[in-house]
């Protein structure tokens, strides 16, 4: 028996040894050892071809904050790795573990101007939480595995290996293929408060007067969310979420109130966070977004702040108590300490300033969605989601439209990740790939990819992947014929004068059907909820397009437009 592989066989031996599902990626001529034993091997992952690989990043992501496993991705040199890093640049900011593979020319040919010659180590340096291109076949399987253990650790992210052509034939002994098993989920090697912390959060909570939870996405990752709500309804706290940390409580929960700032935020959430005399920002970067480029919190307002990364603790506002430690590790010692008594039961009356300020938002946004006429708004899409999609459905939103409206009014009944957008860096085109690797994770009846037509350009193309592979998502297209996002800037802050930010009305329905999608086109408001109702139930790839409002003519939940 040969006690060596070859180094394209060790690439999927050690892929299979940590438990990978599925390869998202696309072919080239430096990748084709490793297609080959992807190939001829025995193994149980599936490779998804894509048509492009910042799909394939996307699809990795989507499947990887659904699962909590690592999504990997790959593509090869040259224009594939320039294309893949969309997707790792956002599953990186985000915490998302992805790993990307990208192969590469030959060792041997380095320096000598062959063709797609790019220097892929200094490319992803900036993009990725670690990355490197492997010098040496034998090397394969501890770059692997450092490769896992950086991604799952600490503040996940994403991380990269460049595997050159050549070394895809050096042997790799079979010693060598073996893999950490803690490291097939993140976050891993989670770290707990140090001694004494959480006693003085307690202090300081029992010390204020209107103190306010702000909910990140780290509070989901760590899957935190039945923690987080006996620590609320102990003190009965008011809870506000940034757009990632959407999920952190059921937003029928009676201290949920809702997104909080200038995107996918209302007044009635800016209110609570404005009167707060303490604010604690759980797994929450307290970034532009949130605060509205720092409004709020007031610089005077008390903070406490927990999260895994210490990179953000302190980064924006004078930090009263900082806690580095895993979210779930941390609350589920708060609750321990409550748990035993001798800390006073302090009502802060969250409940009733959320019911408030949730019935004043909810009362603006029906009559809003129901006044709808002529013109299909996009209040009228929301409420049409809400009255169709069950209490499981996954929504996978891109920027622009979709993303404040949904973030805003759709009330997601569960916590936990029902809820995937690109908050990080916003590149349009994310939502369709996101939501076909959302459903490889999860095999989930209803996932919902919504994304407006200016999106849609940026995507089409996998379409045809959409129904090769048989992936039974919806689509929705809001199609006001704009960057939409951008328009309504120039509508409001530059005194509506606009400039190539228009383009022609197009027909996604007939290109869908056109690449094998069940499809439907709403241009009137009684067609919409039926319409909605047959692609969502149909168990099969369809797409709805519907012609909507401009958003520069709508009262969008958006503060300010521009961070």
């Amino acid at each position: 028996m040969n006690s060596s592989l070859s180094g394209a066989d060790a690439l999927v031996r050690m892929l299979e040894k940590y438990e990978v599902e599925y390869i998202f990626g696309l072919c080239g001529d430096t990748t084709l050892p490793f297609y080959d034993s992807i190939l001829t091997l025995d193994h149980p992952i599936n490779h998804i071809l894509v048509r492009d690989e910042r799909t394939a990043s996307y699809m990795a992501d989507g499947y990887a904050r659904m699962t909590g496993k690592v999504g990997v991705c790959e593509g090869p040199s040259g224009g594939g790795a320039t294309y893949i890093l969309p997707g790792l640049i956002e599953a990186n900011e985000s915490s998302s573990a992805i790993l990307s593979i990208t192969t590469d020319i030959s060792l041997a040919s380095y320096g000598k101007f062959p063709l797609t010659e790019i220097d892929q180590e200094a490319l992803m340096r900036p993009l990725t939480k670690w990355n490197t291109v492997v010098k040496r076949g034998d090397h394969i399987p501890r770059m692997i595995r450092k490769a896992f253990r950086m991604m799952t650790t600490g503040r996940p992210g994403s991380t990269h290996l460049g595997i050159p052509y050549d070394i895809q034939y050096e042997d790799v002994p079979y010693e060598d293929i073996w893999a950490d098993k803690s490291h097939l989920h993140f976050p891993a090697w989670r770290a707990a408060p140090e001694p004494g912390m959480t006693e003085e959060v307690l202090k300081l909570v029992i010390s204020a007067e209107k103190p306010v939870i702000v909910c990140g996405g780290g509070v989901v990752i760590a899957n935190a969310m039945e923690e987080l709500k006996k620590f609320v309804e102990y003190f009965d706290m008011p809870v506000l979420t940034s757009i990632s940390g959407q999920g952190s409580l059921s937003e029928f929960h009676p201290n949920c109130a809702g997104v909080v700032g200038s995107n996918g935020g209302t007044e009635e959430t800016w209110e609570i966070l404005k009167q707060a005399d303490l604010v604690m920002f759980l797994g929450c970067r307290a970034g532009s977004t949130t605060t509205s480029r720092w409004q709020a919190p007031k610089s005077d307002t008390r903070i406490i702040h927990i999260d895994s990364d210490p990179e953000v603790i302190g980064a924006n506002y004078q930090t009263e108590l900082g806690i580095v430690a895993d979210l779930f590790l941390a609350l589920k010692e708060l609750n321990q300490l409550l748990a035993e008594g001798g800390i006073p039961s302090k009502g802060f009356n969250g409940a009733s300033i959320v019911r408030q300020a949730t019935e004043q938002k909810f009362q603006k946004f029906h009559d809003i969605a129901r006044s709808a006429n002529d013109m299909i708004n996009p209040e009228a899409i929301v409420l049409g989601l809400q009255e169709t999609l069950s209490d499981d459905a996954i929504i996978v939103c891109d920027p622009g439209t979709p993303c404040p409206y949904i973030s805003a009014f759709y009330r997601f009944p569960k916590a936990g990740r029902y809820f995937i957008t690109n908050r990080a860096h916003g590149a349009l085109g994310y939502s369709l790939g996101a939501a076909m690797g959302a459903w490889c994770g999860t095999k989930n009846k209803e996932v919902i990819a919504i994304m407006g037509d200016g999106s849609f350009g940026f995507s089409c193309g996998e379409l045809e992947t959409l129904t090769r592979i048989g992936i039974p998502i919806t689509i929705i297209v809001i199609s006001n014929k704009s960057f939409g996002w951008i328009k309504a800037s120039q509508h409001d802050d530059y005194e509506q004068r606009y400039h190539n930010v228009d383009f022609s009305r197009t027909d996604h329905a007939k290109i869908a059907s056109d690449y094998g999608l069940k499809s439907w086109r709403v241009e009137n408001i009684e067609d919409l909820k039926p319409k909605l109702i047959s692609a969502i139930k149909a168990e099969e790839p369809t797409l709805v397009d519907i012609v909507c409002q401009p958003l520069e003519q709508a009262e969008a939940p958006v503060l300010r437009w521009m961070g």
